[in-house]
């Protein structure tokens, strides 16, 4: 496009007399934000004042695009979500792409970064679904996959059929403001192969500090490798942070990424492994860049992340106490027989499950059993004195075995207290009502959006995007499309996307997350949720 507006001197058409000279600073803005994002970047450089109202329809405002495909050709998929997300103008910061197991990731990778560019932060992942607007129906879609293994493959006895998995969504986005990285949680390849948080957290930390001022993120989406216990790390990655930065994602899955730090590319080296990777959001020191608010007012936006949940478990029978306990490493399984709060008997897996079930109102067909244990743990980063800290985490119940009762993931220790949750969907209709108004309570108000001249500053907010990160096993609901359902009644028009996981992360303002601190506990690791991440932008309009 842009040698097709250039003269044989070199100069822009729009410089030369009639055409594109002849057209209003109005118009041409017009006529460029309807552009796609190639042609728009081409269109950019032709000239110093088309590259000022090319920067004038970045920088207004930030922008969040996603399209899904659930072509059975990844090249094809990749193309059509690809040419949805940048059929308007963008200049990607960031992208996220999830997949199904029927699609390779190496090729679904190459084929995004070939197109998006090696030095943008980009993460894919697979997924046990996906949620988004069709590229070709531009009708929302929420698509559960046979299950590629896990919990609910031992429990449900599904067979994977990875034919039958075919599908991507992928999200880019433009943050005016804030400064994105991939930046991942390494292990050493040799023994002790122990997963490297305390540089995790510190290199999160050093890389928010170099571009912010300041060592708290706006917000981290983390991916975790399916054969690791997230729990232990998430803890850590919590009691590091301050509550302002929000914390989401999906525990378990396998993913590929490239960070804009070179260095930090570990694929295919001998000496590491990625054990999970997190986005890291930081706000940007260096905002000059950001300087259109309106046509009659200018300001400096602020990128703020939100998140809220819906869970569908509630509390069964009395709180017990962990008495013996043993781990299986390898299998990442826990094995304990415990006591009932304030009793002294020691009972063994069969009677604990027999007494659970007789709990009135315990009996809901097909529900999920979990025990929720409170942990209180020393941490510490680097050299710094350890000091203890209680969290709360979920534990999928696989049965008894040896006398025994049997649960998903390790870290559980003698004394630890638990509680039995079951899944419920008398719980999940009200938490889904709820989570509606606690993502209504965003909205912001109609007379906040006023572009007017005013003595006082005012303050325009709206919400540009958001992510779904929901429980693969939850089948509460005969009702299709019910989260996205809860996102479009909410914020009507504005984009967002979506992944089924098997295990989801979110941490978040306790206002909208409700029960999250009422114990004075950290309660990052969910179980039959779905966590609402949402992306609010506030213009703040000086004085005139």
């Amino acid at each position: 496009m842009e040698a097709a507006l250039k003269t044989e001197k070199g100069e822009p058409k729009a410089a030369r007399g009639k055409g594109f000279a002849m057209i209003s600073d109005d118009d041409l803005h017009n006529i460029l934000s309807k552009l796609p994002a190639l042609a728009f970047a081409s269109a950019a450089c032709v000239s110093k004042s088309w590259n000022t109202i090319c920067n004038r329809i970045l920088f207004s405002r930030p922008k969040l695009s996603s399209a899904l495909s659930l072509h059975p050709s990844p090249h094809v998929a990749v193309q059509d979500v690809l040419e949805k997300v940048l059929s308007e103008p963008i200049r990607p910061h960031f992208a996220i792409a999830n997949v199904g197991s029927g699609f390779s990731l190496i090729e679904a990778f190459r084929l995004i970064t070939k197109r998006l560019g090696s030095r943008m932060p980009f993460i894919i992942s697979t997924a046990n679904g996906i949620i988004g607007r069709d590229s070709l129906t531009n009708e929302y879609r929420e698509v559960k996959w046979i299950d590629i293994g896990g919990d609910f493959h031992d429990e449900d006895g599904y067979i994977p059929a990875k034919d039958l998995n075919n599908g991507i969504v992928l999200t880019v986005g433009f943050l005016p403001g804030l400064k994105v990285d991939a930046i991942p949680l390494l292990r050493s390849v040799k023994e002790p192969r122990v997963a490297m948080v305390d540089q995790f957290v510190t290199d999160i930390k050093d890389y928010t500090a170099s571009v912010s001022g300041c060592a708290a993120p706006v917000g981290i989406i983390m991916f975790g490798e399916g054969l690791v216990d997230m729990k232990p790390i998430i803890d850590v990655l919590d009691y590091a942070m301050p509550m302002e930065t929000v914390i989401v994602g999906d525990e378990k899955g396998r993913f590929l990424y490239k960070s804009g730090n070179e260095s930090r590319n570990v694929c295919g080296s001998t000496k590491y492994l990625s054990d999970a990777v997190a986005l890291v959001f930081a706000r940007d020191n260096d905002k000059s860049i950001v300087f259109f608010v309106c046509h009659e007012c200018e300001g400096i936006g602020d990128v703020q992340f939100h998140s809220t949940l819906s869970s569908g478990v509630s509390a069964v029978g009395p709180i017990h106490k962990a008495v013996s306990v043993k781990e299986n490493c390898s299998e990442h399984t826990t094995w304990l027989t415990a006591r009932r709060e304030g009793q002294h008997e020691v009972l063994d897996g069969q009677r604990i499950l027999d007494d659970i079930n007789n709990e009135p109102g315990s009996c809901i067909k097909s529900s999920k059993l979990y025990i929720r244990v409170t942990k209180r743990r020393k941490c510490c980063i680097g050299s710094e004195k350890p000091r203890l800290i209680t969290s709360l985490a979920f534990h999928g119940v696989k049965g008894t075995d040896e006398g025994c009762l049997y649960v998903n993931g390790t870290n559980i220790k003698t004394g630890d207290y638990f509680q039995f949750y079951r899944s419920d969907p008398n719980t999940a209709l009200s938490s889904c009502v709820d989570a509606s108004s606690n993502l209504k309570s965003l909205k912001p108000d109609g007379n906040s959006s006023n572009c007017h001249r005013m003595r006082a500053v005012a303050v325009k907010k709206e919400i540009f995007g958001g992510l779904i990160f929901s429980c693969y096993g939850d089948r509460l609901f005969s009702r299709r499309n019910i989260y996205s359902s809860r996102f479009t009644e909410s914020f009507p028009g504005v984009p967002f996307a979506g992944i089924f996981c098997r295990g989801e992360i979110g941490r978040g303002f306790s206002s909208l997350l409700g029960e999250s601190n009422k114990e004075g506990s950290a309660h990052c690791m969910r179980a039959y949720s779905t966590v609402f991440l949402v992306m609010s932008y506030t213009l703040a309009r000086p004085e005139h």
